[in-house]
């Protein structure tokens, strides 16, 4: 949320310090504010700059969050089938050249 004054502010340094030696205490807080409308700007434009946005970005990082943890859940499931898959067909290919089908009949 952009300051109240931020922007008389910046301008009031800037006119305090035109035709003057570069003083850094000055140069410093034109920079610091310069960012600081320059991120609430951006804020703004991304719609983030009211009240609700932190909460807003908490329920995001948690929507995340937990969409990770069922890709990753989702993931094991399918890796788990695809293995069970693979040892039922060696299983049965293991049956079927050991003629167990022959003892079975007998």
């Amino acid at each position: 949320m952009i300051r109240p004054g931020a922007d008389e502010l910046l301008t009031q340094l800037i006119a305090s310090a035109e035709g003057q030696p570069v003083n850094y205490v000055i140069l410093q807080a034109m920079v610091e504010e310069a960012s600081n409308a320059g991120a609430c700007r951006a804020l703004g434009l991304l719609g983030l700059e009211d009240k609700t946005a932190r909460r807003d970005m908490d329920e995001l990082r948690e929507l995340l969050g937990s969409w990770r943890d069922v890709k990753k859940s989702a993931w094991q499931t399918v890796t788990r089938w695809v293995v069970r898959i693979i040892l039922a067909m060696l299983m049965v290919s293991i049956a079927y050249q050991s003629n167990l089908r022959a003892l079975l009949r007998s």
